[in-house]
């Protein structure tokens, strides 16, 4: 008989010792779950699912730099994804439509016994197609979440006209419309014009809400795009989306929840 290997997950909280009773509790419950990385940001998280593809990611949604919904958006593999939550029962029913699971803040003992119950029955089926959540299905989801937010967790400021960026002595004022794409980058955000790069400390998922969502798409996990200054699009061989932008020689990936925006054009 064939020894399946051990699950892999990874923890993501800003609070460190959040991450350490998650631990903790899953310790007690699923002594054969390995934990793979412990991530402090979302950037972080982003970029170990992306490196390690753990089995199951458990994700606090509010997060520094990149929520744990951005995070959710980006993932490119296999990986399941937990969301740890202190939202109310409405944004709940979102999740248990799309049968994505849940923690409540804080984490109890026998809500985290159920989870473990149903990921292990996921993880016991032999295809991937019924483990896995694709790309369009998960987009869906997190669509309906973010509206989902209890008030005061997202704002609905008014749209910007114009971005300033410090650097030195100067203040440079952006014009929105010359953007041609923003890039969650460590601490700060990457604003991309064709005449130069500014670095902005607005992070992403602030900006967003911000900005015109007819003009900026997200198309990746930390990447928004101008789709006002799109040149042209290429598929590679394997299925990836390639977008090249007005003024720029490289090419920006779109992640596969979002290669679905593309399909009218």
């Amino acid at each position: 008989m064939t020894d399946h290997p051990a699950p892999t997950a990874l923890l993501a909280d800003d609070e460190p010792h959040l991450n350490r009773v998650l631990k903790d509790r899953l310790r007690e419950l699923w002594p054969a779950l390995r934990i793979v990385a412990i991530a402090s940001n979302g950037a972080e998280a982003a970029e170990q699912i992306a490196r390690l593809q753990p089995d199951i990611a458990f994700l606090d949604i509010q997060m520094p730099g990149l929520s744990g919904l951005e995070v959710a958006q980006g993932i490119e593999g296999h990986t399941r994804v937990v969301f740890v939550t202190a939202y109310d029962q409405h944004a709940l029913d979102a999740f248990e439509q799309e049968a994505v699971d849940y923690v409540l803040k804080p984490v109890r003992a026998e809500r985290l016994h159920k989870t473990v119950e149903r990921l292990q029955r996921v993880l016991a089926q032999e295809t991937g197609d019924a483990a896995a959540m694709p790309g369009e299905q998960l987009h869906r989801l997190l669509q309906q979440l973010l509206p989902a937010v209890p008030a005061g967790a997202r704002g609905s400021p008014p749209l910007l006209r114009h971005l300033r960026a410090s650097q030195g002595q100067l203040t440079h004022h952006i014009a929105v419309e010359d953007i041609l794409y923003c890039q969650a980058d460590d601490k700060y955000t990457v604003v991309r014009t064709a005449a130069a790069e500014f670095l902005i400390r607005t992070p992403i998922s602030e900006l967003l809400p911000q900005l015109d969502p007819q003009r900026f798409w997200q198309v990746h996990r930390a990447t928004l795009v101008n789709v006002d200054q799109l040149q042209c699009t290429r598929r590679e061989a394997n299925g990836k989306l390639l977008l090249r932008l007005r003024g720029l020689d490289t090419e920006l990936p779109v992640s596969r929840a979002y290669v679905h925006l593309f399909k009218a054009m």
